[in-house]
């Protein structure tokens, strides 16, 4: 039974790749990338290498410093002064995970008040369990990468010994292909 779930910098690359892939054939052709911070920093930086587009970062907390959970996400850094930017352009709104939506749905609507065209979202992990908020309807274009239980995931960006943090990604890839569920992966082993 795996209880976390590891995730290296290599398997964000692919998994990166392979949405840009998506994202092209679904015919979304973004004007900017919105990254929520800091989960959605390194995987927005990663898709630029793929969709050449201009990066803006929005800092959104849901735990306080003490490490609570807050009732709702509060703004750290906003996009204000770009509000004209992104009047009448496609958004592309990334963050690593899709866990409660709230932080998603609360930058949705912040970014829907500055009239986009279309604000597409992207994540590399959707935990599959009821969300504390959906995405209004204006919301039609929806990527995740790979759809898994809800379990804690364990990103390169927060390891303290990475060769460690690779090593557990490994072992938990054997672990699911003796489990039969490397289907869960999406082909990215």
């Amino acid at each position: 039974m795996i209880d976390k779930f590891y995730v290296s910098y290599n398997t964000v690359h692919k998994l990166i790749k392979k949405l840009a892939a998506r994202i092209e054939e679904s015919g979304f052709d973004p004007d900017v990338i919105v990254a929520i911070g800091s989960g959605g920093f390194i995987p927005a930086r990663i898709i630029k290498t793929f969709i050449n587009r201009p990066i803006y970062a929005v800092g959104i907390s849901y735990y306080g410093m003490d490490h609570k959970h807050r009732e709702h996400p509060t703004k750290i850094q906003w996009i204000d002064e770009v509000q004209s930017q992104l009047r009448g352009k496609n958004v592309l709104l990334i963050d690593e995970v899709d866990d409660t939506r709230a932080t998603l749905g609360y930058c949705v609507g912040e970014l829907l008040s500055y009239e986009p065209k279309e604000i597409a979202v992207l994540v590399l992990h959707n935990k599959l369990k009821k969300k504390d908020v959906e995405f209004p309807p204006e919301i039609k274009r929806y990527f995740p990468a790979l759809e898994i239980e809800d379990l804690w995931i364990k990103y390169p960006w927060d390891a303290d010994d990475i060769e460690e943090h690779t090593e557990k990604e490994k072992e938990m890839f054997a672990e699911l292909k003796k489990q039969g569920k490397e289907d869960l992966l999406n082909g990215i082993i």
